[in-house]
């Protein structure tokens, strides 16, 4: 064997090596850039409410309420009257926010976090004032 078969036989398995590595690095990428997107967080307005409660009168709805009745969960009811759980992380935010919250009724908020059918896991809850 002479030093040219040498060499184009490593060129050759050089070039299948890089472009098997490049492959694998888009594949990588397509799988990670399709699920960032199903995972993208949304933000939700309107008004929280322990799902017990959530059939009332919500602009009447206290605080004291929600979290008396906090065992049950709580949720959003959105502008067009729709009703998303809040998952148990979700809960424990609204609590705590809840208990510091100065405010005594309508309890308006916009809720950031990613939605799973009626169910949202709670990334970050914004009473308003």
């Amino acid at each position: 064997m002479d030093i040219q078969t040498i060499t184009s036989d490593y060129m050759s398995r050089l070039v299948r090596a890089i472009m098997c590595s490049m492959k694998s690095i888009a594949l990588s990428l397509a799988l990670l850039s399709a699920v960032s997107l199903g995972a993208a967080a949304e933000s939700v307005s309107g008004t929280v409410v322990d799902v017990m409660c959530r059939a009332k009168d919500l602009a009447g709805h206290t605080r004291q309420c929600a979290v008396t009745c906090a065992k049950g969960g709580f949720g959003v009811v959105t502008a067009d009257g729709k009703f998303l759980k809040f998952d148990e992380a979700g809960n424990a935010k609204t609590l705590a926010a809840l208990k510091g919250l100065s405010k005594e009724k309508d309890l308006k908020a916009r809720v950031t976090g990613t939605l799973d059918g009626d169910l949202i896991k709670v990334d970050a809850i914004d009473f308003q004032p």
